[in-house]
C-alpha cells in the first residue's frame, strides 16, 4: 500500500507571472510563489502546483474543477472579473454564458487561465 502524509496536483503554465496574477486577482486564490513554481490553495487543506515549462502545451481536457454552489452567480462574477467562458456545439451544448445545462450531470461551465489550461467552476449541493 502507498503511505502519504498529503497529495496534490500539478499542471505546467508558460509564464508563472500572468498565472499568479490570474489565480490570485481573478480567482482570489492565496498564491505562494517557491524557487520552482508556484502553490496555489485550494481550500483549507489542499494546493495545487503550478510550474514553468518553455514548451508548455495546455491539456486538451479539464485540470481543474472547481464546485460551488451557485453556478449562475460564480459565472456572472467570474465574467466581471473579465474571465470569458468557453462555448461548446453538440453534446455539450453551452448557454450564452457558456453553461452546460445538460439532461444528466452537473451544470458546469469551462474556462481557461493565461496559459490555456482548461478549468470548470460546477454546481455542487453537497459542498
Amino acid at each position: 500500500m502507498l503511505n502519504y502524509t498529503r497529495s496534490f496536483g500539478s499542471f505546467s503554465v508558460n509564464d508563472l507571472k500572468k498565472a499568479k496574477d490570474f489565480y490570485q486577482q481573478k480567482l482570489g486564490l492565496e498564491t505562494k510563489e517557491t524557487p520552482e513554481g508556484l502553490s496555489v490553495r485550494i481550500g483549507k487543506d489542499n494546493n495545487i502546483f503550478l510550474y514553468p515549462k518553455a514548451d508548455h502545451l495546455p491539456a486538451t481536457f479539464t485540470v481543474l474543477n472547481f464546485q460551488v454552489s451557485n453556478i449562475e452567480e460564480t459565472v456572472d462574477r467570474l465574467t466581471g472579473a473579465g474571465i470569458s467562458f468557453l462555448q461548446y456545439k453538440g453534446d455539450l451544448q453551452t448557454d450564452k454564458k457558456g453553461i452546460f445545462r445538460g439532461p444528466v450531470g452537473p451544470k458546469i461551465a469551462w474556462f481557461t487561465d493565461p496559459a490555456g489550461n482548461i478549468l470548470s467552476v460546477l454546481e455542487s449541493n453537497d459542498n
